[in-house]
């Protein structure tokens, strides 16, 4: 299929054939939440922890002995149950990472990237280029286009004026080629692909 390519201006800069295969698919959103949790559990840190019975600095005598006082019987005093004592069955330092199927992973970009062509929210660019590292000229750009939430793609190698110009304005984000990925794709309104991020999907895919 065949989508207008334009330029930051907004000016026509002619058309690009997308291929089918890439951008075609019914997206299943079986496929979307899989890697979207997955992704997730993997950025998780894991670190939290709290200590046990074992790990509490606390002394290890026995409380009171054990008859005559009426009492219940008690050893010591890092038990749970008691102020400053070990926490029970509390969070332990782990990887929440789990396994997800390479083609899995792989068919999902494509649905997502399917996704936004169906719904509309798909922009081809000729290049991201900023003559100047201003933000303030960048906002104005792209207000101009309509765009306030979006996720722009760039080739492998990015523009350092238009990565510094948007770094600083809010629900925009600017990734090379290789970071793209299925989460920040759905959590933006937009996504704006250059010619060479196009190119370079359709390399990677066929």
């Amino acid at each position: 299929m065949d989508l207008t390519v334009t330029t930051l201006e907004g000016k026509d800069a002619g058309k690009v054939s997308l291929s089918d295969t890439i951008f075609g698919l019914e997206p299943r959103e079986d496929i979307l939440a899989r890697m979207v949790r997955w992704q997730l559990a993997k950025k998780q840190q894991g670190t939290h922890k709290t200590k046990s019975r074992s790990e509490v600095a606390r002394t290890g005598a026995k409380m009171y002995k054990q008859k005559g006082t009426g009492r219940a019987r008690h050893h010591s005093a890092r038990a749970p149950q008691f102020r400053g004592g070990g926490r029970a069955h509390g969070p332990v330092a782990r990887s929440h990472a789990h396994d997800l199927p390479k083609k899995v992973r792989a068919l999902a970009l494509r649905h997502a990237l399917s996704s936004k062509l169906r719904s509309e929210d798909l922009i081809i660019v000729d290049q991201l280029v900023a003559n100047e590292a201003k933000t303030k000229l960048l906002t104005g750009t792209l207000s101009g286009l309509g765009i306030t939430n979006a996720l722009f793609i760039g080739g492998a190698e990015l523009d350092s004026n238009f990565k510094l110009a948007a770094q600083n304005i809010p629900n925009i984000d600017v990734l090379p080629i290789q970071g793209i990925n299925v989460y920040d794709i759905l959590r933006r309104g937009k996504l704006i692909l250059s010619k060479d991020a196009v190119e370079a999907l359709e390399e990677r895919f066929k």
